[in-house]
C-alpha cells in the first residue's frame, strides 16, 4: 500500500524527511540555504523542524520505531 493512503506510513516518511534534511543541512548548510522558497523549500523548512524541534522529532522517531517493530 502506498504511504499516502496509509496514516502510520505517512508519519513514518515525514519523519524520516525531517532527520534526512536535518542532517544533510548539518554537514552541507549551503545545499539547502540556497532554496527556501519553492518545492526545494520544503527540505530546508524540514530542516529547520529537525533543528529547532529536535526532542520532539526525536521522541516521535523511538515511537514510531516501537510501533513499527511490535505492532505492525
Amino acid at each position: 500500500m502506498s504511504a499516502l493512503f496509509n496514516f502510520q506510513s505517512l508519519l513514518v516518511v515525514i519523519l524520516l524527511l525531517i532527520c534526512t534534511c536535518t542532517y544533510i543541512h548539518d554537514f552541507y548548510p549551503k545545499l539547502l540555504n540556497r532554496y527556501k522558497t519553492g518545492f526545494r523549500g520544503t527540505f530546508w523548512k524540514f530542516a529547520r523542524i529537525g533543528q529547532r524541534k529536535s526532542q520532539y522529532v526525536s521522541i516521535f522517531c523511538l515511537g514510531m520505531a516501537l510501533s513499527v517493530l511490535f505492532w505492525q
